[in-house]
């Protein structure tokens, strides 16, 4: 086990460029096995999600070769559709598995999936839509049981615009007889790109983006070589630490489109933000001014994956900011750690108010999901004095060398075993 050891109060500067999104690549990765052909990502990060999902490909026959950024995903002799429980229980994308799975062999075995212990997170959502798409769906002992004779095309009204929903019903109908439509659908840009790569492969894919994606189901697709978009989360991440922090950061490898609530957050907390084609860049004088109130919602409002890390922000600006999340039920946990460093913070079931102190001091804390690790992690650089940031198994699965970037920018960081 290991632990960070950081010694706030630097200013931060430099330059970070991202990897791909995680949020795009875990989907990305299930995808690899609807085709007999080799499947090229790059810019994949080292992150314990990914090589988790890389297991469960190795697990179902899938042959991978990485070289440093770049996976090859060879699925021609992929023979199982059953997904272990032992990966599973530590990846809740293991979940895009079922469509993927479903369409390659018309059945799947899948217990419940893990991750972030952040809320419910309840799969209903995708199983109905596969219900829709034809497929007979028994749930016994912790375990998902899926057949169909064949997966047809159908209209599927999503109750609320799950992104996770959205990716795997697109997944399920991709060689569905006929034509499916996926109303009120996620629209995040990790949608927009699992259509991009979905089309490169030889699918009929259209809408993405826009609430309404319509599929037109084929016969086989072929491999491809492909670059996920950069990660929003993690650009976000190091901005609000610089914001937080005080300093200049320029982000490269990620849309400014994909992050523009944040920005317009950062910018009315009195940052100074430049956007040019794929590159950020933030100037932070140091101690910011709030805003009254943020509000979690689907893309495009303000991303429920970066409401931690705002959140640490928060603590040290002048003033007062109530945040409310809108998408899951148990995001607040961080907030008691952050009171060990001297944060106001009282939170009401699905808000919390923040009212900002001059200075927080440094403290002992453990990370109890992964945005809220990371939070802290900003909370200690900014602080006075030392501080220690425990259960960095949680931060590894969303950020490849964490310290290693911050120290980049000059941060005092370091990684150490206890």
């Amino acid at each position: 086990m290991d632990k960070y050891i950081i010694d706030g109060g630097e200013k931060l500067y430099g330059k970070i460029r991202v990897h791909s999104a995680k949020n795009t690549v875990l989907p990305l990765l299930a995808a690899s096995v609807l085709t007999d052909e080799p499947v090229v990502l790059r810019r994949v990060p080292p992150i314990v999600d990914v090589e988790n999902m890389l297991r469960i490909l190795t697990e179902v026959g899938c042959v991978i070769k990485r070289q440093k950024d770049t996976a090859v995903i060879d699925s021609s002799n992929a023979v199982s559709h059953e997904i272990p429980a032992r990966l599973t229980k530590e990846l809740r994308s293991s979940v895009f598995m079922l469509g993927s799975v479903l369409t390659r062999f018309h059945r799947a075995k899948i217990s419940y999936p893990g991750g972030c212990d952040i809320g419910l997170r309840p799969i209903d959502l995708h199983l109905a839509g596969l219900k829709r798409l034809g497929v007979s769906i028994v749930e016994k002992d912790g375990y998902i049981h899926c057949d169909t004779d064949g997966l047809k095309g159908a209209e599927v009204l999503l109750d609320f615009p799950s992104v996770g929903a959205t990716e795997n019903i697109m997944l399920a109908a991709i060689k569905a007889e006929g034509v499916t439509v996926i109303r009120n659908a996620a629209k995040e840009p990790e949608i927009i790109d699992l259509q991009r790569f979905l089309n490169a492969m030889g699918a009929k894919v259209h809408g993405a983006g826009g609430g309404t994606i319509v599929i037109e189901g084929v016969t086989r697709l072929r491999g491809v070589d492909y670059t996920p978009i950069g990660d929003r989360i993690e650009a976000g991440t190091y901005m609000i630490a610089t914001a937080s922090c005080g300093g200049e950061l320029e982000v490269e490898g990620v849309s400014a489109e994909n992050i523009a609530a944040l920005l317009h957050k950062l910018r009315e907390n009195g940052c100074k933000i430049y956007t040019k084609n794929d590159k950020i860049i933030l100037r932070s004088e140091g101690r910011l001014k709030s805003v009254d109130l943020v509000e979690t919602m689907p893309f495009p409002g303000f991303p429920t994956d970066m409401q931690a890390q705002y959140a640490a922000l928060c603590c040290t600006a002048k003033g007062s900011t109530l945040l409310v999340e809108n998408l899951f039920e148990t995001r607040y946990r961080y907030a008691a750690e952050l009171k060990r460093m001297g944060a106001d913070i009282t939170v009401r079931d699905r808000a919390a108010l923040i009212r900002g102190v001059e200075n927080l001091h440094g403290a002992s804390v453990t990370a109890g999901d992964l945005r809220g690790g990371a939070a802290l992690v900003i909370a200690a650089l900014k602080a006075e004095g030392k501080s220690s940031v425990l259960n960095l198994s949680h931060i590894d699965r969303g950020y490849a060398d964490f310290e290693g970037k911050l120290r980049g920018l000059g941060a005092k960081i370091k990684r150490v075993r206890i």
